[in-house]
């Protein structure tokens, strides 16, 4: 069993909850995601990110506008929604407990 396969699962599941944290700060474009996830060391490439955020769309958990860029296309600036809000205090609880648990476990000798 390879360590590399839990920890990318482990990341998994927590990369829906950080990118709507993320864009729950106010508006956000895609790359600005990557930038910030990449910092935190949740390596997140666009073709993962994309279908992301297209599910959350189509859960209705953040919605998108289009805005015109002066270096080039138009850019898609993402948001939360109120239900966006509302499941993120969800999996910010959930989280929370998560921590509170696996710190009891893993500060045991």
């Amino acid at each position: 069993m390879k360590a590399s396969n839990t920890q990318i699962q482990m990341r998994k599941g927590i990369l829906e909850f950080c990118i709507l944290h993320i864009i729950s700060r106010g508006e956000v474009y895609a790359s600005d995601m990557i930038e910030e996830l990449t910092e935190a060391k949740l390596i997140v490439v666009e073709g993962t990110l994309y279908p992301l955020l297209n599910r959350l769309k189509t859960a209705a958990l953040v919605s998108y506008k289009w805005v015109e860029s002066e270096s080039g296309p138009p850019r898609k600036y993402y948001s939360i929604t109120p239900e966006g809000s509302q499941f993120l205090d969800q999996l910010s609880g959930t989280w929370n407990d998560l921590v509170t648990s696996t710190t009891l476990i893993t500060s045991k000798k």
